[in-house]
């Protein structure tokens, strides 16, 4: 791994800082923003009574006993819904699940809150997730499910600035003009009202390249039917199933048939996988949006206390891009 990494806005970051952080925690943080996303729900069977719920948060640092988290500045930190974390090396080995705190670059004029969506999670996943898994070529042809959510449609965009044309599917027609008339998406599904089948057989009469899946079930079966030989899936997301009992999921949901005979290329992917590669995600992603080659939006809920409607509303559709909570 290289000593040294590029950073934001001309900024050097040194490895040496991000192996600190390893070794030495103890400061205050206040939370200012929170996210909710849709692996949230995957976890929770896990969760017992008494437990944090996991998430990540933007916090402010209030108090600190440690020089490279200086009281003023801003950390990204997956220490879940609580307002006040105190943050030291033995609570990270306690949690392993946890993503190492890192101070939160200077985004200049641009909202601390992106840090949870385009300049977080949701932007790196879009990016690496596109561009490692899918390894777009220009012509081709990619749909993308929950194409309004943080990731989606982000992965659109990129996907647009790479030259393919882009197909959304989500759960409304305000969503389906977003993607559209802002987003600069070719086409869009409302897989309430439509019926995608007949949708794709018109907007892709030439067959599909690659899919970004972030919801499996039905709506992925479906996709896999009209996918070209050799086509690659990237599996971010499975929102169907996070609520389903793994007994009754239908037949419809196999897909492998499509897999053999079209000879298609499925891969899940976790985006902390590339977390030495965090802030090339970063810088790439804050370049796009100064050019104005990328657009985000953002359903802010006010006040800790509705984390849990903020949440619910989130997993049933009812945000448009990156659903945060400003605590």
């Amino acid at each position: 791994m290289d000593r040294k990494k590029k950073g934001l806005q001309g900024l050097t970051v040194y490895l040496e800082d991000s192996l600190a952080l390893l070794c030495s925690f103890n400061f205050l943080i206040e939370a200012e923003y929170l996210s909710v996303d849709p692996y949230m729900r995957g976890f929770t069977p896990a969760l017992i009574v008494g437990n944090i719920m996991i998430g990540t948060q933007v916090g402010k640092i209030i108090e600190s006993k440690n020089p490279g988290f200086p009281v003023g500045r801003r950390v990204v930190a997956n220490v879940g819904w609580r307002t006040h974390t105190i943050i030291d090396e033995k609570a990270i080995a306690k949690n392993t699940w946890l993503e190492t705190p890192y101070l939160m670059p200077d985004f200049g004029n641009l909202p601390s809150s992106l840090a949870l969506g385009v300049f977080g999670m949701p932007g790196n996943s879009a990016y690496f997730g596109l561009l490692e898994i899918c390894k777009p070529e220009k012509g081709k042809t990619i749909v993308i499910s929950t194409a309004a959510g943080a990731v989606g449609s982000h992965a659109g965009q990129i996907a647009k600035m790479y030259g393919l044309k882009v197909i959304g599917i989500t759960g409304s027609d305000i969503k389906c003009k977003w993607i559209k008339e802002d987003l600069g998406f070719d086409h869009a599904i409302n897989y309430k009202t439509q019926d995608i089948d007949a949708a794709l057989k018109e907007a892709a009469p030439e067959g599909v390249d690659y899919y970004f899946d972030n919801v499996g079930g039905p709506i992925s079966r479906i996709v896999t039917m009209h996918m070209n030989f050799y086509g690659i899936i990237a599996v971010c997301g499975c929102i169907f199933f996070y609520n389903a009992d793994p007994n009754t999921v239908t037949e419809s949901c196999v897909i492998q048939t499509q897999l053999l005979k079209n000879r298609l290329k499925m891969e899940g992917f976790v985006v902390y996988q590339w977390y030495n590669r965090w802030f090339e995600g970063i810088e790439k992603n804050i370049e796009w949006i100064r050019q104005g080659k990328v657009k985000y939006r953002e359903t802010i809920t006010h006040g800790f206390e509705n984390m849990f409607d903020a949440f619910v509303g989130m997993l049933r559709g009812e945000n448009i891009g990156k659903a945060i909570v400003k605590a």
